[in-house]
């Protein structure tokens, strides 16, 4: 099960650095929001997926499943979602702003 969820967190790192390479802002943001979910796919594989176990230690238990990773991975996620949500709004703004979003017109021309 590892080695899927490696394989698909290799496809979303693949999608977002498309998106990523993209002119369009929005296309930008859409590929690091892809990244951070392949992000957190990669830290659940790299801890290993444990079945029937609690993640507390009892005082008779062998099998128990480490919460320091389920704590990373829901951290990562309410920071990337906050970073996606600014960037939403920073690219908004300059939609708004300068009336579009494509970053060749934004360059401008320099001899201006």
């Amino acid at each position: 099960m590892e080695t899927f969820i490696t394989i698909i967190a290799g496809v979303l790192f693949t999608i977002g650095t498309y998106l990523i390479l993209s002119k369009g802002l929005v296309r930008i943001i859409l590929g690091i929001s892809l990244f951070t979910h392949g992000v957190h796919l990669l830290l659940m594989a790299v801890n290993g997926l444990k079945k029937g176990g609690a993640p507390l230690l009892g005082e008779a238990t062998d099998v128990y499943t480490d919460p320091l990773p389920q704590a990373l991975i829901l951290t990562s996620i309410v920071i990337s979602f906050a970073l996606t949500a600014f960037s939403l709004v920073l690219g908004y703004r300059t939609y708004v702003e300068l009336g579009t979003d494509d970053l060749e017109q934004l360059k401008g021309d320099p001899n201006e």
